[in-house]
């Protein structure tokens, strides 16, 4: 709303100088010098010919007076306006009287699916499954915040290769027999005995053809729900989902649904018989392919010679519908899935893929097949949100000493156990529930100040600091907030009294912070939020150096003090909940 406001004072001017193009503003880029600035006059000048100083100047001469704007120009023609101390009063006013905080809602509400944790059943989580729930928790409660409607779905993958590598070790391990003899006890299918299965099961399939094949028609049998083979599946689904709940719970990923590949088998038919009476499909080597390639792509190369195998520029390969044996594959079961959404929610303006960056060619396939079939609407936006690489600080693939992939459930012990040190060094004593929501602070913000694409280095005891850019930092800032207005006895708000450079610079902060949120929204990443909400708290701890609340003798200035402290508290709250970090009682 205040650029909107300045823009109108500027526009207004324009026309009275004899302007008529439209002026834009922004945030300044040199702080120190004005708060926002118009760069307009250079490329006006050379539209119309004229110098780009006299321009600017004849436009802030025609500037209505008012009490809110400083208006200025700055060689070679530059714009700049800095904020009145009234006018900064008038806006912590408003945003404090606003449950929003002046932030404002989307005149247009969009109906939104988000599609993140995406956990493989049968399998233990592991770092590799951390970005897609703290991405998409974060996506899902900024969409909200924004006005829209939003529908967040876990989309487990439970249709695939691992189920039937799973079952075949664990039946090749003895431990099924009562399934297929009736004789014995039914055994207790357990999370250590998943654990050991499928990493044997998936390192024999690759040296062991003939497990493979007989794999693949365990998983067959699975997906035709043949039994026994459907009902062993829907043990070691229970478990496993049992075990994802309680994971992702820790990190404060939460869904709406609870949906799998499974939930999608009852479309897979309709989608195929869809996609075929389109004309879009056909036969390779047994298997029902769709060419999803566009001009441009699979351009062939030249071969060398006549036996040498023929290579493509850009190659697109073929989107698989179905394999030479009749299974399906995670092309198919998505298809299917975009299929089942569209008909169980009404008008779905978006469904976004919170996916690492890797399945990029995976998803522009799946989405081609159901933008070419009309299995998604025209106006719907498919969109794949693909995230980089956590590394260790050595720039590789964040693993064990040893090599071996790390688990989630170590990676949230390792945080437990590093926040715990931290709190001793502040005399707190060992609690659990307060060093994992310091702990998981701490990853999470690691996380999301980085561009969602980008890799980055997981560095737990930077991330732990509660100094600098780092999320317990920002838990300490609020509880610091909260600390403060417990010890003032009388916690009336009074009129804000902004005349001094902290104050100052914190409510040009949550300017710039309302002002994130719409940066993040379209970008799909959370790395302007971090940095805005970073600033505005750096700014409040200057000012908590150099002013103290408590003792202030002046009872209006006090006032104000607490009405800053509320308004920095309410900001701070609610950036923090679009991050999903929890703001504890003590640190």
């Amino acid at each position: 709303m205040i650029f909107e406001e300045i823009e109108q004072l500027l526009n207004a001017a324009a026309v009275k100088a004899g302007y008529y193009e439209k002026l834009s503003v922004t945030f300044s880029n040199m702080p120190k010098m004005c708060d926002f600035q118009c760069n307009d006059c250079f490329s006006l000048a050379k539209k119309l010919g004229k110098n780009p100083f006299e321009i600017a100047e004849n436009i802030i001469n025609n500037v209505e007076s008012n009490d809110s704007f400083i208006f200025v120009v700055a060689r070679p023609a530059f714009i700049n306006i800095k904020l009145t101390d009234k006018k900064l009063e008038e806006i912590a006013k408003d945003y404090l009287a606003d449950e929003r905080g002046g932030l404002p809602l989307h005149v247009e509400k969009k109906k939104v699916i988000l599609d993140y944790g995406g956990a493989n059943v049968a399998k233990a989580l592991h770092v590799g499954h951390l970005r897609s729930p703290i991405i998409g928790e974060s996506l899902k409660r900024l969409y909200k915040l924004m006005g829209d409607d939003v529908i967040a779905d876990v989309h487990l993958g439970d249709w695939g290769l691992q189920m039937g590598l799973t079952e075949l070790q664990l039946y090749q391990d003895g431990v099924l027999d009562y399934y297929f003899s009736g004789k014995g006890q039914e055994p207790v299918i357990t999370l250590d005995m998943l654990n050991e299965a499928y990493p044997k099961a998936s390192a024999r399939k690759k040296d062991d053809e003939k497990f493979k094949e007989m794999a693949d028609e365990w998983t067959l049998k699975i997906q035709n729900r043949e039994e026994p083979y459907f009902a062993i599946y829907k043990k070691i689904r229970e478990v496993s989902v049992k075990e994802i709940k309680k994971h992702y719970s820790e990190l404060g990923a939460t869904f709406d649904l609870w949906y799998g590949e499974s939930d999608a088998a009852p479309y897979i038919d309709r989608a195929i018989k869809i996609i075929q009476d389109k004309g879009l499909t056909r036969e390779s080597n047994g298997a029902l392919v769709v060419d999803v390639a566009v001009e441009g792509e699979n351009i062939p190369l030249p071969k060398k010679s006549e036996d040498e195998e023929q290579r493509y520029k850009n190659p697109m390969p073929p989107a698989i519908l179905k394999k030479y044996n009749g299974g399906v594959l995670y092309a198919t079961t998505d298809i299917a899935t975009i299929l089942m959404r569209n008909e169980m929610f009404e008008s779905v303006d978006r469904i976004e893929y919170i996916v690492d960056m890797r399945q990029k060619n995976h998803f522009i396939q799946v989405f081609r097949v159901c933008k070419m079939s009309g299995i998604s609407p025209e106006k719907q936006e498919l969109l794949h949100i693909g995230y980089g690489t956590m590394n260790g600080k050595d720039g590789k693939p964040f693993k064990t000493r040893s090599g071996d992939t790390i688990k989630l459930e170590d990676i949230i012990d390792l945080l437990v156990e590093k926040a715990s040190e931290k709190l001793k060094t502040n005399g707190v004593e060992f609690d659990r529930d307060l060093a994992l929501k310091i702990g998981v602070a701490a990853m999470k913000f690691g996380d999301l100040i980085n561009n969602v694409d980008k890799d980055y280095v997981f560095d737990i005891d930077k991330f732990l600091a509660f100094e600098g850019k780092t999320g317990p930092y920002l838990q300490y800032t609020a509880v610091r907030i909260n600390s403060i207005l417990n010890k003032v006895k009388d916690t009336s708000q009074g009129d804000f009294i902004i005349d001094n450079d902290e104050e100052r610079e914190i409510i040009k902060c949550i300017l710039k912070l309302n002002s994130s949120y719409e940066l993040c929204y379209k970008n799909k990443t959370l790395s302007p939020l971090c940095l805005a909400v970073y600033n505005l708290a750096s700014a409040f701890s200057t000012f908590y150096n150099n002013y103290s609340v408590v003792n202030e003798k002046d009872e209006k200035r006090k006032q104000s003090y607490i009405s800053l402290l509320s308004l920095v508290k309410q900001k701070l709250s609610q950036a923090l909940n679009v991050l999903a970090i929890d703001i504890p009682e003590k640190m």
